[in-house]
């Protein structure tokens, strides 16, 4: 498919947009005339691939986080490298050998462009898969705006130095969502996506041998697994809610107020600090998390969107339109 072609798409329904009543912003009923198979598409493989692997609901999350904090929400973190003329982002420090999920929307778009040929965005998709990765966990559901275009670009630097790390302080954490137009709520509930999923014994080895504010049982039962020498288990896995790893509920929260965080920056949250209220009453009033999670994603989807001119369509989510 000719980028020329895609970017005229962008082009075309941004139009559209700008002429209905979500003048400037994503619509939840963008594809609706379109492409109306796409949501049902999405559903039915990330329900296949949590089938298989319960922890890719966790994964399709991260996916949407890892690209809309870097260039914006335009799935810039799935343009493959091409050697001797472009650098993507799945090797910066934040994504490799950690970011799951490309397959599965390789996968969604497939289907989708077998369905809808050159309609559907993969940032769109990725968007999605986020969604359904947190509903067929029993998280909330909600109506995804759609709309975004694909970018023709991606950022190794930005990816290395604007995605927080695991080793963050909350004053951090503050400042690097804040500026990406997130608020200190915002960050607070969108961290509770850790109540699902897993991370790497090189990732929270030093919270469970260094950090003091950590509860010692639970200390005790991650360094059976993870030995304080670095290079030992690197990759062996533990869940980020020690509790319900694989179903998304507000346990996470509970878990911060016994010190039982996995990792340095989600202890954070609960250590004294602006966020203590907000963690209490999400450990507290599920409801309320869900509520604000939900409001914290879509939010984090809106981040610098690309449409009309600056994007395009791909064909391939991997690599961008050729002329």
């Amino acid at each position: 498919m000719a980028s020329s072609t895609t970017t005229g798409h962008c082009l075309f329904l941004a139009l559209l947009l700008l002429s209905s009543a979500a003048y400037g912003q994503l619509s939840t009923s963008f594809y609706d005339l379109s492409c109306p198979t796409l949501q049902s598409i999405v559903r039915s493989v990330v329900s296949d691939a949590i089938t298989a692997d319960r922890r890719m609901g966790a994964s399709l999350v991260r996916l949407f986080f890892h690209d809309c904090f870097v260039q914006g929400c335009d799935a810039s973190i799935l343009l493959d490298d091409v050697p001797g003329s472009f650098v993507g982002e799945k090797t910066a420090f934040p994504n490799a050998n950690s970011v799951r999920g490309y397959d599965v929307i390789n996968n969604i778009k497939a289907q989708v462009e077998a369905s809808c040929p050159g309609i559907v965005s993969c940032a769109d998709i990725v968007a999605l898969a986020a969604r359904d990765g947190t509903f067929l966990l029993n998280g909330p559901n909600w109506a995804v705006p759609l709309g975004r275009c694909d970018s023709t670009t991606a950022s190794l630097s930005q990816a290395n130095s604007d995605l927080p790390p695991f080793a963050a302080s909350l004053s951090t954490l503050v400042t690097m969502f804040g500026n990406k137009g997130l608020s200190a709520q915002d960050m607070t509930a969108l961290s509770g996506a850790h109540t699902i999923g897993s991370t790497q014994c090189q990732v929270y080895r030093g919270r469970i041998y260094n950090d003091t504010n950590i509860n010692p049982q639970f200390a005790k039962l991650r360094q059976g697994d993870c030995p304080a020498t670095e290079g030992v288990n690197d990759t062996v896995l533990a869940p980020l809610d020690v509790q319900t790893g694989l179903t998304f509920d507000n346990a996470y929260y509970g878990n911060l107020l016994k010190n039982k965080g996995l990792l340095h920056s989600d202890q954070e949250l609960y250590n004294g600090g602006s966020q203590d209220a907000l963690t209490k009453k999400y450990a507290s009033n599920g409801a309320a998390f869900f509520a604000d999670y939900v409001t914290a994603m879509i939010k984090m989807g809106n981040i610098s969107p690309l449409t009309g001119t600056n994007g395009q369509i791909r064909a391939n989510c991997g690599a961008v339109n050729v002329n």
